[in-house]
This record gives C-alpha cells, structure tokens and sequence, in this order.
C-alpha cells in the first residue's frame, strides 16, 4: 500500500486522524493533513482505506501495490 496526500484539497476535517493516528497528523497552524507513514503496515491497511473512503475532500489517495 502506497498512500499520497493532496494538502490543497485537505479541508482539516481531521477525520483521518481520529481513524489512523499512526499513519495522518495535522498541522497545528491550519489542520491540514500530515502524512506520517506512506507505507503503513499491513494491520492498518483496513483503517487507512476507511480514512480515504470518509475524507469529505477526498484528499486521501490510496494505492494498492503488490
């Protein structure tokens, strides 16, 4: 798993961050999302895509690697 940010159309809903603290932070100025783990584990995988498939700006992109 691969996982990109796009901070222009993060909207600091921080819902990222509630699901995968491990993985997203925010920055504490804005609330823009920080990505902390580009390559996650796999037991956060399941976790990482429901952040994804919740980010009101779908901000989150997620890429399955082999």
């Amino acid at each position: 798993m691969k996982i990109s940010v796009d901070e222009d159309r993060c909207c600091g809903a921080g819902t990222c961050v509630l699901l995968a603290p491990d993985v997203f932070d925010q920055r504490e100025d804005d609330g823009i999302v920080v990505l902390l783990d580009a390559s996650p584990a796999a037991g956060l995988h399941a976790t990482v895509r429901e952040a994804a498939n919740v980010c009101p700006a779908a901000a989150i992109t997620v890429a399955e690697t082999a």
